[in-house]
């Protein structure tokens, strides 16, 4: 699914316009970004967990030349999937429309 799928599919659920569904989108994307690069967490009952995470330093290696080279501690994100998410991955469907 991409992102024009995604709006339409908003957009029909909601029972809004397209136009309203892309700014919810937007908005939504802005939100999350902004709590992540604060640190906070991110969840959505049920559908999934956001997280900005610290990244220990570690020893990797070129892989061009196999020379060691040391990579910088630094953050990354964690997502976390919820029971209705991992219900749907499964295919039982009962769990996914409650």
């Amino acid at each position: 699914m991409n992102r024009n799928e995604l709006v339409a599919g908003v957009a029909a659920k909601a029972g809004i316009p397209r136009n309203q569904a892309e700014k919810v989108l937007d908005a939504l994307g802005d939100v999350v970004t902004e709590a992540v690069h604060k640190g906070d967490k991110v969840s959505l009952t049920g559908l999934l967990s956001i997280e900005r995470v610290m990244r220990a330093p570690r020893t990797g290696r070129n892989p061009q030349t196999g020379e060691p080279l040391s990579i910088p501690a630094g953050y990354s994100v964690r997502l976390s999937c919820g029971s209705r998410l991992k219900a749907a991955a499964r295919g039982d469907l009962r769990t996914v429309t409650q």
